[in-house]
């Protein structure tokens, strides 16, 4: 399953693009039992707020029901369309990303971020940027509606970033997000089984979920092998750099 061109051109100007049943439905269903299972052996408290900016049921990230939803879906195939995959670091993990409901039902409004900037319980060393080339996102539990937990996206803040990262150096983004004026977000609603593709510097968040139910996704992080210590800078200054099935569009 390859990206068509249509998809290529949503994904150059707004910086994501979903791909419905890219993963099947086996796949998930193998993940949902092992994280259901984790989950039934008990969540720690005091890990909760850790749990949320990291995975839920860590001891999982590497097994096979998380990584074949990567592996053996068509996530490679359509990564293949758009980044030369041989020169990616190997994926051998994924972060499990539940949300769950709220105890009230009052709406609030995802907040945007770029993954690998530091927080105190993220996992990235403060002072630097643990950037990478995609973000791809496996939907395990259906998203008919919005304010359920949704991912959510800031169309187009990929190439506003990257020029203000041209014109003022990706350190900046150590100072916190560029200040920017921002689309209206879009929350992405869709069916389990679903793949999300989205640039690296594509500003993006998490609605409050005030659904009854949790939301179930697992988000896979590919980073191209000439992100270094000594060139992260180059593919958020250039934002095509490591994306070769996308030059026909610069």
């Amino acid at each position: 399953m390859e990206l068509s061109r249509r998809q290529k051109k949503q994904l150059y100007e707004q910086g994501y693009v979903q791909i419905p049943d890219g993963v099947a439905p086996e796949l998930v269903r193998a993940a949902l039992k092992a994280v259901n299972h984790s989950l039934g052996q008990g969540v720690p408290a005091e890990r909760i707020a850790q749990y949320r900016a990291q995975s839920f049921a860590p001891e999982l990230q590497t097994d096979a029901a998380i990584t074949d939803l990567f592996r053996r879906s068509s996530a490679l195939d359509v990564l293949r369309s758009v980044i030369d995959v041989e020169r990616i670091h190997p994926v051998r993990s994924g972060q499990i990303a539940l949300r769950f409901p709220m105890a009230d039902s009052a709406p609030r409004p995802a907040h945007p971020h770029i993954d690998g900037m530091y927080s105190p319980s993220n996992g990235v060393r403060e002072g630097t940027i643990d950037n990478f080339t995609a973000l791809v996102g496996v939907l395990l539990s259906d998203l008919p509606g919005p304010n359920a937990g949704n991912f959510t996206v800031w169309p187009g803040t990929h190439r506003a970033y990257g020029e203000y990262f041209r014109k003022h150096g990706a350190e900046a983004l150590l100072d916190g997000l560029p200040p920017i004026d921002l689309p209206e977000p879009v929350q992405i609603t869709g069916k389990a089984g679903d793949l999300i593709l989205a640039h690296y510097t594509l500003a993006h968040g998490i609605t409050a979920n005030v659904s009854p139910h949790i939301r179930y996704a697992v988000f896979f992080r590919v980073k191209h092998t000439d992100i270094t210590p000594a060139t992260w800078q180059a593919p958020m200054q250039d934002i095509w750099l490591h994306w070769p099935g996308m030059r026909e569009f610069e």
